[in-house]
């Protein structure tokens, strides 16, 4: 049975829609192993009040939690938006396997958009796929700051 890329995407999709309607970057993220998802998590910077808790941060905890482990080596993640340093760092170091994200991130990249750190000489390197659902992710990035410069252009 083929793997529905798109099906794991859009629960990340879902999560980053979550993200935007509590006011969050809107970023969505699950960690899947097999056909299971095992770790969900989606943006709660403002939130938590912490620059640590992003969306890919919160699956991998999750999917360590449900999974008694820090090794993920059978695990793949899907997330919105190209992971930043940070949590490319803690894919690393998580040993998942695979990276499906949608949107390019130009500003905070680390797959490729500013930096690639899965090209480094890591010992455990996740192969690395973007573009899944990319013009929906796009677009939910886009309608989000859209609407916060609208709010911004009233108040001035």
């Amino acid at each position: 049975m083929a793997v529905d890329r798109e099906f794991y995407m859009r629960q990340a999709l879902d999560l980053a829609r979550e993200a935007a309607r509590a006011g969050e970057v809107p970023v969505g993220c699950v960690v899947v192993r097999g056909s299971e998802i095992v770790g969900r998590g989606r943006n709660r910077r403002e939130e938590k009040r912490s620059a640590a808790s992003h969306a890919e941060m919160e699956a991998i905890a999750q999917a360590n939690a449900a999974l008694d482990t820090w090794r993920l080596e059978d695990c793949e993640l899907y997330v919105t938006l190209e992971p930043c340093p940070m949590c490319a760092g803690a894919i690393l170091n998580a040993r998942i396997s695979r990276v499906w994200y949608g949107a390019r991130d130009p500003a905070f990249g680390a797959c490729g958009g500013v930096v690639n750190l899965f090209m480094e000489d890591f010992p455990n390197r996740p192969a690395l796929v973007g573009g899944i659902l990319e013009a929906e992710c796009r677009a939910v990035l886009s309608s989000f700051f859209g609407g916060l410069r609208r709010e911004r252009d009233k108040l001035t």
